[in-house]
């Protein structure tokens, strides 16, 4: 899968292309859903599939514009590009920087100069709610218009009985319904980043972590966690802290800690994939380190007893 970033730098396809365009934060069932239809659809019409991407995504660029709190976000870019290809349905991506010249382009020129131009659009499928354009005057009436671009759109996809978005994920992490979330998105909800130096109070306190740094965005999940983490010592059960850390730091920045059950060596400079597995408890700001110290014994013993639910 080949990717491209910024509008300086275009992808170049003489033969056409089977393009969809979204946010596709999570990469969930309904987007793969899209994506599965596209990639049937562009081998019948022998075309690549290139899927174009936002980022930032325009709704956190408006909230940081209006002085607002950005909505919380489900994968960070790289997340999301690993998941696209992991559906093995993508032949390209073209990750779009989102910013203020991008969103006063008016709809018919996204579609002479990105669809048209650029990327030579023979074939465009979108979800059923996609807007676009300054304004979000862009909408699929308007593509349907367009004589040499066939364009499609796919209904919502209904899993558990409710339309599987972003939005319904965002959620149900929120709401630490990690089995629920799963089930919307079609895999277990992962973050990655690399093992950088933190304040090392962890094995102070018979519980040494791995700091993993994750772009700022603004984190859905909050609390404290059984996860499985994937390095180069394989993959191994831990026990993660994910929130603020209260009890000793004021930052207003998430942090993401997770301690791996029988591993003794160094990761600073390691990329950990981290699977969220199951919520154990919320986070706590206690009074004393020793208070911490006593709850963090009983989360590892948690974590390492946990089981997940079989079905019979």
């Amino acid at each position: 899968m080949k990717i491209w970033f910024g509008q300086c730098r275009a992808p170049d396809f003489p033969q056409g292309t089977a393009v969809t365009i979204g946010n596709f934060d999570g990469v969930h069932l309904g987007h793969q859903h899209i994506l599965q239809q596209l990639k049937r659809k562009a081998d019948t019409l022998a075309l690549p599939v290139v899927a174009v991407v936002f980022e930032p995504q325009p709704r956190e660029f408006f909230a940081r514009k209006n002085g607002k709190t950005p909505p919380y976000r489900i994968t960070p870019l790289r997340t999301k590009l690993d998941l696209l290809r992991q559906t093995g349905c993508v032949d390209a991506v073209w990750v779009l920087r989102f910013n203020q010249a991008f969103s006063d382009m008016g709809a018919q020129e996204f579609i002479d100069r990105l669809l048209r131009n650029s990327l030579r659009t023979r074939y465009l499928l979108i979800g059923d709610d996609f807007r676009f354009g300054a304004g979000r005057e862009g909408s699929f009436e308007m593509l349907s218009a367009q004589p040499d671009i066939q364009t499609e759109r796919t209904p919502s996809v209904i899993t558990a009985d409710i339309r599987t978005s972003s939005t319904a994920i965002r959620q149900a992490l929120s709401d630490g319904l990690l089995d629920y979330a799963r089930t919307l998105s079609g895999h277990d909800y992962t973050l990655s980043g690399k093992v950088k130096h933190g304040r090392k109070l962890g094995r102070t306190l018979n519980a040494p972590t791995a700091n993993i740094q994750l772009p700022p965005h603004h984190y859905a999940l909050n609390g404290v966690f059984v996860v499985e983490a994937e390095g180069s010592f394989g993959v191994r059960r831990g026990v993660a802290s994910f929130g603020f850390n209260p009890t000793v730091s004021s930052s207003r920045s998430q942090k993401l800690e997770v301690h791996l059950f029988d591993f003794h060596g160094n990761l600073y400079g390691e990329r950990l994939n981290v699977r969220f597995l199951h919520k154990l408890r919320d986070e706590i700001k206690f009074g004393n380190i020793t208070d911490l110290q006593a709850q963090i014994e009983q989360d590892m013993a948690a974590a390492l007893n946990w089981q997940p639910a079989t079905n019979i």
